[in-house]
């Protein structure tokens, strides 16, 4: 089924995202944390592409998985990196062949150890160039990327802003956003997006904050802000594990509800292939009750 039609649905559309486990072991514990939040009835998951599709192979084999054995709506992740659009185009006839209906297409970052996006010989240097290869050859609906605070290599809002709307204009049918940790930045930048004519679903991404150390390291690669009172409360406890937990699945619990209530067609959760505060935040989430 494609996402858009889900979003139409008079329910919030809660998600996850997941990314292709290294080995075996990640394998079991990513296929527990789905079977434990399978009963949330998600909308859909989505599987990571890893960089220059690295891990591309898994992510098209885990999307079918996801869907055939374990009856869940999924969204295969694809980027430009590294990849010709003969390459990408064999990608693509593979996820179809899985029977997904849903993509997202991404420019995507550098591999390790690059800094700086290259374009690909043959291939593309935006995700508007890749949502309109997608849409002229293939049926998928599309989803793209949107960024709350702004990209991190685009200096002008407007450009940022125009980028969007011209991945719209290519075929994207909706929005899902970077993480966040203040719901103004999603209320302004839907705000923008609706001013400029873009009127197509903005699924917001949430991300509980479990690690202190991860959620910088995160937050430096997306960039993304923490609000300074969060932050204090955090180093507050950052040597006691537990309470940090404590604190970021409160939170996002609070983001979550504010969210719903203002209008946001439903939730995006990073997981990290784990479903513990995922789980906390769903469980106390007054709308659902």
């Amino acid at each position: 089924m494609e996402i858009i039609n889900i979003l139409k649905q008079d329910k919030p559309a809660f998600s996850f995202e997941f990314f292709p486990p290294k080995d075996d072991v990640g394998f079991d514990q990513l296929f527990e944390t789905i079977d434990n939040l399978k009963s949330w009835d998600p909308a859909f998951v989505s599987v990571t592409y890893g960089a220059g599709g690295s891990t591309r192979s898994k992510t098209i084999d885990l999307v079918g998985r996801i869907k055939k054995e374990i009856g869940l709506e999924s969204m295969a992740h694809l980027t430009c990196v590294g990849h010709s659009s003969d390459e990408i185009l064999k990608v693509l006839e593979s996820i179809k062949e899985q029977n997904v209906d849903n993509v997202l297409a991404l420019r995507g970052d550098p591999p390790a150890g690059e800094t700086n996006f290259t374009k690909p010989d043959h291939g593309f240097g935006y995700a508007e160039e890749l949502v309109q290869f997608i849409r002229e050859r293939f049926s998928f609906c599309i989803g793209v990327a949107g960024y709350p605070e702004g990209h991190p290599e685009c200096s002008n809002r407007e450009e940022d802003l125009a980028h969007l709307k011209n991945k719209v204009l290519a075929g994207a049918s909706f929005v899902v956003t970077q993480l966040f940790f203040d719901n103004k930045y999603y209320f302004d930048f839907v705000a923008s997006l609706r001013k400029i004519g873009v009127d197509v679903p903005v699924i917001p991404g949430i991300m509980p904050i479990v690690n202190l150390k991860q959620i910088k390291r995160f937050t430096k690669m997306c960039g993304a802000t923490v609000p300074p009172d969060l932050m204090v409360r955090l180093e507050k406890v950052q040597d006691d594990p537990e309470s940090v937990c404590q604190i970021g699945i409160d939170h996002a619990t609070n983001q979550c509800e504010k969210l719903l209530m203002q209008g946001a067609p439903g939730i995006h959760f990073y997981t990290l292939n784990r479903s513990r505060a995922t789980l906390s935040v769903l469980e106390r989430l007054v709308w659902q009750k």
